[in-house]
C-alpha cells in the first residue's frame, strides 16, 4: 500500500511539473502583438491567424491553471485541507477568467473585421469600442486571471513551506514571487504602472520559480519527510 501511494505521489509530482511548463509555454505563445499595437483595429483582421492562434494557446492555459491545484489536492489536503481547497478554488476562478479573456480577444477580432469593411466612416465609434474591449481584456488577463492564479500558487506554496515537500528555499522563492505578481496586478489595476518593463520585472520571480519547481518535481518529486 505504501509503495502504491509513493508511486501515485511521484506521478502527481511529475504531472504537476509538466503542467507548470505547459503553463509557462502557453502563456508566452498566447501573446498577440497585433492586439497590443496602436493600429490593432487595422492589423487584427489582416493577421487573423495570429489572433486565433493566441486565443488557442490562451485556452490551453486552462489545463495548467486549473489542473495544477486539482492534481496536487489529494496530497496537499492531507497536510492542510483548507489551503489545498482554496488553491483549487482560485485555480478554477483563474480558468473562468481565461475563457472571458479569450471571448474579449475574439470580440476585438470581430470589431477589426467590421472596421475594415466601413473604413474611416465610423472611426470614432470603432476606436471607442475597441478601446473598451482591449482595456477590458487587459484587466481580465493581467488583473483578474493573474490575481486568481497567483493566489492559487501562494496557497499551494504555503503547504509546501509548512511540510517541506520541496526545499524551503524553493517555497520561499515561490511565496515572494507570488506576492510580487499580486503586487504587479494591483499596481496595473490602479494604473500606477502599465504593461511595461516594471510589470514584467515584478513577474519574473514567479515565472522563474515555476520553471525551477517544475524541474525539481519531475526530477526529485516530493519529500514528505522534509529535505
Amino acid at each position: 500500500m505504501l509503495r502504491k501511494s509513493t508511486n501515485a505521489g511521484r506521478r502527481s509530482a511529475v504531472m504537476t511539473g509538466l503542467l507548470l511548463i505547459v503553463g509557462l509555454v502557453t502563456g508566452i505563445l498566447s501573446v498577440v502583438p497585433v492586439i497590443d499595437g496602436a493600429d490593432y483595429l487595422v492589423k487584427a483582421s489582416t493577421n487573423e491567424n495570429q489572433v486565433l492562434l493566441g486565443a488557442f494557446f490562451q485556452l490551453l492555459m486552462i489545463v495548467s491553471y486549473v489542473g495544477i491545484p486539482i492534481l496536487m489536492y489529494p496530497m496537499l489536503s492531507k497536510h492542510h485541507k483548507g489551503l489545498a481547497l482554496g488553491s483549487v478554488a482560485f485555480g478554477i476562478i483563474a480558468g473562468v477568467f481565461i475563457i472571458l479573456g479569450v471571448i474579449l480577444l475574439l470580440l476585438l477580432l470581430t470589431v477589426s473585421h467590421e472596421f475594415a469593411k466601413v473604413g474611416t466612416l465610423h472611426a470614432t465609434y470603432f476606436q471607442t469600442l475597441g478601446g473598451l474591449l482591449r482595456g477590458g481584456r487587459d484587466l481580465v488577463n493581467h488583473v483578474a486571471t493573474t490575481l486568481a492564479f497567483a493566489l492559487a500558487m501562494f496557497l499551494f506554496t504555503c503547504v509546501f513551506y509548512q511540510t517541506q515537500l520541496v526545499p524551503r528555499w524553493l517555497s520561499v522563492w515561490g511565496l515572494i514571487g507570488s506576492t510580487m505578481s499580486i503586487l504587479a496586478s494591483l499596481l496595473f489595476m490602479i494604473r500606477f504602472i502599465g504593461l511595461d518593463a516594471t510589470y514584467m520585472v515584478l513577474n519574473i520571480p514567479i515565472a522563474s520559480q515555476q520553471l525551477v519547481l517544475a524541474i525539481w518535481l519531475m526530477m526529485k518529486g516530493l519529500k514528505p519527510n522534509g529535505l
